[in-house]
């Protein structure tokens, strides 16, 4: 399994993975203190995205007690972890600038894949029914896919993209984008990007990126090829 496939699988493990009785906190007799931080470390290196409620299941403590002993092995908190996961993978990025890029890239290989983030919140979905605005889902896909070009100048030049279900306020979109051959288009690279809540597929997109190192020219703009 690769890295992108990997970070996927942990991020739906954080927010699906737990059956109801894995959520019930039991009494039982607590770790010492050092062993407790031990397993604290060992917890956060195999899932980045736990979060201290989560901690405060697996170690039977307070969630005060997760958040004093983060502190003493100077482990940041969740959203942190995040931010210096994307800041780690902006620094790769020439094609965008940071707030370009719509959601938080937490994975990403200049031309080969990557992967981002991005929580439907109040400002992104429709008043009446909470239901995600597309063009946000698609500026996530769209981003993702021009971040991966390894070139100072890259342009969406064509995108031909399905809607496979409505997304709605509080969920969480993973896109993955996968640079794939670009035999025959000197000067363009195809990307193919899966948005996913969970394990289910809500979008799926092809994107035709101009980039400056080749001797074609393809103004921006997006052609909606297909919709649904």
């Amino acid at each position: 399994m690769n890295s992108i496939d990997e970070l996927h699988r942990l991020f739906v493990f954080h927010i699906h993975g737990r059956t109801r009785h894995d959520r019930e906190v039991h009494h039982i007799e607590r770790l010492p203190k050092k062993q407790r931080h031990q397993q604290l470390l060992k917890i956060i290196e195999q899932n980045p995205f736990v979060t201290d409620r989560e901690l405060t299941r697996e170690l039977k403590v307070s969630i005060q007690t997760i958040r004093l002993d983060r502190m003493e092995l100077g482990i940041p908190e969740l959203r942190e972890r995040m931010k210096q996961m994307a800041e780690h993978s902006y620094d790769q990025v020439r094609s965008l600038q940071l707030d370009e890029v719509v959601g938080d890239v937490v994975d990403l290989q200049l031309d080969k894949s990557g992967i981002s983030i991005f929580e439907i919140r109040e400002e992104h979905v429709f008043t009446r029914n909470h239901i995600a605005r597309g063009h946000y889902v698609f500026a996530q896909a769209n981003s993702l896919a021009v971040a991966l070009i390894n070139d100072e100048i890259a342009l969406t030049a064509s995108a031909d993209i399905r809607f496979l279900r409505q997304v709605h306020l509080g969920e969480k979109c993973i896109a993955k984008a996968y640079v794939r051959s670009m035999a025959g288009q000197k000067g363009k690279a195809k990307v193919e990007v899966f948005t996913y809540v969970g394990e289910e597929m809500v979008f799926q997109g092809n994107f035709l990126i101009y980039r400056s190192t080749g001797e074609d020219n393809s103004e921006g703009g997006v052609q909606y090829a297909d919709r649904h």
